[in-house]
């Protein structure tokens, strides 16, 4: 069968593309997702800022963007700016945040939210008290498989949810990124939070997690680079996410695969974005459901993938939001029990226990 149920899972754009966006931060993510994904939609992007002017200027430069600040206090006094989208490491955002709600902006936060849980809740805060929107960046929901997933999740064709599964097994230079070499917390704050985030989008909040996390022989990084992580949620769904960084065979042998059960159908896929990063490939997806045609898997034909396509998701969404005067599905506030889930992962690991998410308070 060949998409013939026409599932829903592609960004929702707004009806007004021509909300000014100013970026601050010109790094990789930006070049090769954002600024794609957003020329893809066609957002305006009035400028950007980095702390290089040069590497600014020269992203600005590849996408046409007519304005570079030599700060973000002047990027964040352009009155042609509605939307900041901030792509800078966690530790850095939230003083940007407070100047960008200073201003009366609505923000696109990078994921992870805080450092600490205490800092993703400050900007909680400060959104809430500047009564801007704000959004973050963790646009693995919008990826097509995950996306279409919940689509056939929400229609009921799985029946009572009882297992999810993403398993990840590739090579990641962490390295590559300065900033990642000497971080205690690097696998499941900068990856696997995507899994998490997205297990929760289809699930719901588990009641509590049990997480492991290890080294590679010789890796240059400080932090883990493999996780096993195990979530437990009310009645009897189950989450697995185990997450390999440190593969030594060809890439033909690499996977990146998500599995989602049900009483009443599976559904199974890969993540194409992770096939041959960073070139990657179109997500797959099939499914069986009791519901619809027993003993017959289909197979419908998913167009885009994780980078860039998604990121049309996470911007939209807060435009969306902005258009309709409501809170984004992807709000700052929501995103506080993902971090939940991440501080409770490394809590767990810390003590080698399940560690309930109701126990992670402003100090992680």
């Amino acid at each position: 069968m060949n998409e013939p149920l026409q599932l829903h899972y592609k960004p929702k754009l707004p009806r007004n593309k021509r909300r000014g966006i100013g970026i601050i931060g010109a790094g990789e993510i930006v070049q090769e997702a954002h600024l794609p994904a957003y020329r893809m939609a066609g957002f305006h992007v009035v400028g950007i800022t980095n702390r290089s002017l040069q590497r600014a200027e020269e992203v600005a430069n590849l996408f046409s963007i007519p304005r570079v600040y030599t700060s973000i206090e002047e990027l964040l006094a352009d009155p042609d700016i509605e939307i900041v989208d901030i792509a800078l490491p966690a530790e850095l955002q939230p003083e940007a945040v407070r100047l960008a709600t200073l201003a009366g902006k609505h923000v696109l936060c990078q994921k992870p939210l805080g450092a600490t849980f205490k800092d993703a809740k400050r900007i909680v805060e400060l959104c809430a008290s500047a009564n801007v929107i704000g959004a973050i960046n963790q646009q693995m929901r919008w990826a097509p498989g995950i996306r279409a997933s919940h689509d056939i999740i929400s229609r009921g064709w799985l029946g009572e949810l009882t297992q999810a599964s993403i398993q990840v097994n590739v090579e990641t230079k962490f390295e590559q990124w300065p900033f990642l070499r000497t971080i205690d917390t690097l696998e499941v704050m900068y990856h696997s939070i995507h899994y998490l985030d997205s297990i929760r989008f289809l699930f719901g909040d588990p009641l509590m997690v049990y997480a492991d996390g290890a080294q590679f022989p010789g890796q240059v990084c400080k932090g883990e680079t493999r996780t096993l992580i195990h979530l437990i949620f009310p009645g009897e769904a189950r989450g697995l996410v185990h997450d390999n960084h440190n593969s030594i065979s060809t890439t033909d042998d690499w996977y990146a695969t998500y599995r989602f059960e049900g009483t009443r159908g599976v559904i199974k896929g890969t993540n194409g974005a992770l096939y041959s990063y960073p070139q990657g490939r179109e997500d797959t997806l099939s499914f069986t459901s009791k519901e619809l045609a027993p003993d017959c898997w289909i197979m419908p034909k998913l167009e885009g993938k994780w980078f860039p396509h998604a990121f049309m998701g996470t911007m939209g969404e807060l435009m969306c939001a902005i258009e309709e005067g409501r809170q984004p599905e992807n709000s700052v506030a929501d995103n506080l029990q993902t971090m939940r889930l991440v501080f409770a992962a490394y809590r767990s690991m810390r003590e080698c226990r399940a560690v309930r998410l109701t126990e992670v308070n402003e100090e992680g």
